[in-house]
């Protein structure tokens, strides 16, 4: 992982090496320049990024189906309405590797306590026991979920039929409770 210093070293260096009439940016637009690049995720992958929400992780049971904290089981935990979650893609991220100690969400990362990646904490570190996931993700499914959810979900308010309808690819069955 990059220190705060070797990332200033790094853009300073190529602040200070303009090449051929190259527009030189400022530290800040070097410092967020990847970030800023990465191209929208294609269909194929917001629908595999739905499926393992849907699916594998079995987010629906305690978010909803529609991501708004409408669980599907009444014998599951409470999940936050993650349509109007303030969290961004790096908290995202965490949040889904990491569970959240203390709650009903479970870590999706298989070792998330073991080495104090999470939170810089272990197992032993933990006051109760973090609740089983589902299924565990790789890192890339954990992309795929996230970028999922911030292209589908995440600020994007109150579900409706016009939504609804975004958010399944049609017009199925779910969206006729919406007027």
């Amino acid at each position: 992982m990059r220190t705060a210093l070797q990332l200033t070293a790094v853009a300073m260096v190529l602040l200070a090496i303009p090449a051929n009439g190259a527009r030189v940016v400022s530290l800040a637009e070097a410092l967020v320049a990847p970030t800023a690049q990465a191209q929208a995720p294609d269909a194929a992958d917001v629908a595999e990024g739905m499926r393992l929400y849907l699916q594998k992780g079995d987010c629906q049971a305690c978010h909803g189906w529609a991501a708004d904290g409408r669980k599907m089981d009444s014998q599951m935990p409470d999940g936050s309405n993650l349509r109007e979650t303030k969290l961004d893609r790096a908290r995202l991220i965490m949040t889904i590797k990491c569970g959240r100690p203390g709650t009903g969400m479970p870590a999706f990362d298989k070792f998330a306590y073991s080495d104090g990646r999470c939170y810089g904490m272990k197992q032993a570190d933990l006051k109760s026991p973090m609740p089983d996931p589902p299924a565990t993700f790789q890192q890339r499914e954990v992309e795929l979920l996230v970028d999922f959810l911030l292209l589908k979900v995440v600020g994007k308010g109150p579900m409706d039929r016009a939504k609804c309808i975004d958010y399944w690819g049609s017009d199925v069955e779910a969206c006729k409770e919406f007027k």
